[in-house]
This record gives C-alpha cells, structure tokens and sequence, in this order.
C-alpha cells in the first residue's frame, strides 16, 4: 500500500467527531459502518517504509488501535438482559405506565458506552421495523440521547430535549413552551426511549434537584417512552427516594418505577472473573495494530495490568491505548513489561495503583 493510500484511510476512517447529545450525531453514531480493515506490516515492511510514509501509517495504527470496537463484556451482557427486561413494558399501550432504569455504578465502568450501544441497537430495530418515517410523515427518531451538566435545571433539561433534535425555535421560546416543544417533538418523532447521561449532576435533595425529579415522573406519565438514566450514586444522591427521608421515602414514587442496573468492575476473586479478565485481554490483544505483537503479550500480565487498573473497563482502555502509542513510538512494536512500566494511568487508577 503506497504512502497516498495510507492518507485515503485515514481520510474514510480517520475519528467520527459527532455528538451524541444531537440528532446528528446521534443518528452518525447509530449508521457509523465498520472501519475498512488496516493491513498489519511485520517490522521488515515498517522499516522498508519512507519517513512520511511511515508517519501516515503509524497514524492509521493511533486512529485503529484507540477505536477498537465495544467489547460485550459480562457487564454489558448483564445490564443489556436487565434492559430487556424492564423494555418489555415499552410495549404497553400509551395509557400504560412505562418502567425506567438507572445504571448507577462508580465512574470508569463504562456507563454511557453501556445506555449508548443499546440504544443503538434499540434505534436500529425500530427503524428496520417501521422504516425512517412516522406515520404522519416526520423523520422516525426512536431514542434521544440527552447528557446533563454540572448545576442542571429543569429549564436546560428541557432544552437538551429540544435541542437534540434541532427545533428551530429552542432559543425564541419560554420555559414552559420548551416543555411542550419536548413533548411535541417526542410524539411527533415517536421516540420510544430516552437516554439521560450523567444524571448525578442533578442533587435531588435541593429545590432544583426536586423540581428536575417531579418532571422527570411527569414525562413519564405523559410520553410513551422508557427512560434510561446513567449516574454515580444516585442512591446518594436521593434520585430514588426523590430527596424524601424515613417514612416519607416509601413515597417515592421513582423508586417504584426504576429499575436500578448496578456495574461491577472486574474481579479476580473467583474462577469466573478471572477467566472474563483473561478473555477481555486476549481479545484486546488480537484487535491492536502492532508490528511485532506476541501472543499473551498482554496475558502474561494479566495481575499486573489488573494492578494497574483495578478492573476499571475505563482505565484498561486506556492503560491499553497508551501501550500501544508507546510500542509504535519506541519501535518495540509489542507490548513488554518494560512498555507497560513506562505506561501512565488516569489519575485514579494511578492512586489506587500507590496505595496498593
């Protein structure tokens, strides 16, 4: 393959800058095909290759080996059956109240990536079965994606619903007319689910976090969707008991509604975990782009690497990558316990990782 070639992949498969927090992105994200195959070269084609073209190669093998494709880990097989299940009363008629869930987890587990990819898989189903169009002809939308901010209010969640699918009118109207744009727009695009990431940002024992919760069931009551929340501590955070405390708590109405789906790091403790460790690592093996890579090259350091990471699906991601960086830049072309060493972790990875 000449240096131009390399440029031409890159140019079809280089990064997807979309965002899921618009119907643009969102829909990019859902219709993203595949990535043409990148030819791996042994280390003899690497060093037959001119500087520029090796420059462009090696930025093929960055944009490959940071995008391999979503692994269906144990925890996403659990919380995509947990899905399922609470989805089946997405099939009740429109004065049938619907069920929601809440993946509530600690930070680096793969949440969003989670609530993303079923709600990819979720769009892509309901658009093979009922086509791209509704029934009064308006562009078929069967998943929204909203992605809340530090300090949120029920006004901006509202205009995160809206603005997700690109109404013109979002700035020229009041709070209370960005309520019924919402719901206008959900029933007019029959949107089926509702993503709402990051859902902690919202303190549901103030005022704000109070009026958010109140809205949020009255949504639900109003529109034919299933919400799927994502957070850090939504117990904590008084999302499910809605900020009410002892006996008035068993009020709550969320509680009843939604479903919580909890994610595990990984574990070694058992046979199980430690056999779902060793899976993820060979098959993370077998999906980088390296000249010289050795089988068990990450294996073989399976409770090192699990050391370093902690079983964060986040910080392995990302340990891995930089391996990767650092095996193309040294010229190693492989993953050894030297280039692991010389890897840096997030932050909190790296603090567990000290005080271990």
């Amino acid at each position: 393959m000449s240096q131009n070639q390399w440029i031409r992949w890159l140019q079809r498969n280089g990064p997807h800058p979309y965002r899921l927090g618009s119907k643009s992105g969102w829909f990019a994200f859902v219709d993203a095909v595949k990535r043409d195959p990148l030819e791996r070269l042994d280390l003899p084609a690497l060093r037959a290759l001119d500087e520029e073209a090796l420059e462009d190669y090696n930025e093929c093998r960055m944009v490959w080996n940071s995008n391999i494709p979503t692994v269906r880990t144990q925890q996403l097989e659990h919380a995509f059956s947990l899905m399922n299940q609470v989805m089946a009363s997405n099939r009740r008629d429109g004065d049938r109240l619907k069920g929601g869930v809440a993946i509530d987890s600690p930070p680096g587990l793969g949440k969003t990536t989670i609530a993303a990819s079923y709600g990819k898989s979720f769009h892509r189903a309901q658009i093979r079965r009922y086509g791209p169009r509704t029934t009064d002809g308006s562009q078929r939308i069967p998943v929204v994606f909203v992605s809340l901010t530090a300090n949120s209010t029920l006004k901006a969640l509202n205009s995160r619903i809206v603005e997700f699918y690109g109404h013109p009118a979002l700035n020229k109207v009041t709070a209370t007319k960005l309520t019924s744009l919402a719901v206008e727009m959900v029933v007019r695009c029959e949107t089926a689910v509702i993503i709402v990431d990051d859902l902690h940002f919202v303190d549901f024992n103030h005022r704000t976090g109070t009026e958010i919760s109140n809205h949020l069931k009255w949504l639900a009551n109003e529109l034919p969707v299933t919400f799927i929340y994502t957070g850090v501590g939504l117990a904590e955070k008084s999302f499910f008991s809605e900020g009410l405390y002892g006996e008035s708590a068993a009020l709550a109405q969320t509680a009843r509604r939604t479903t919580v789906c909890p994610i595990q790091p990984f574990s070694l403790t058992t046979d199980t975990g430690s056999q779902a460790w060793t899976a993820m690592l060979q098959l993370l093996e077998s999906s980088l782009n390296l000249g010289a890579p050795r089988a068990g090259m990450l294996v073989d350091q399976a409770d090192l690497i699990f050391e370093r990471t902690q079983g964060h699906i986040a910080s392995l991601a990302s340990l891995v990558e930089r391996c990767a960086q650092l095996a193309i830049a040294t010229g190693e072309e492989s993953i050894s316990e030297k280039i692991l060493a010389m890897a840096v972790t997030d932050s909190a990875a790296s603090n567990a990782y000290a005080a271990s």
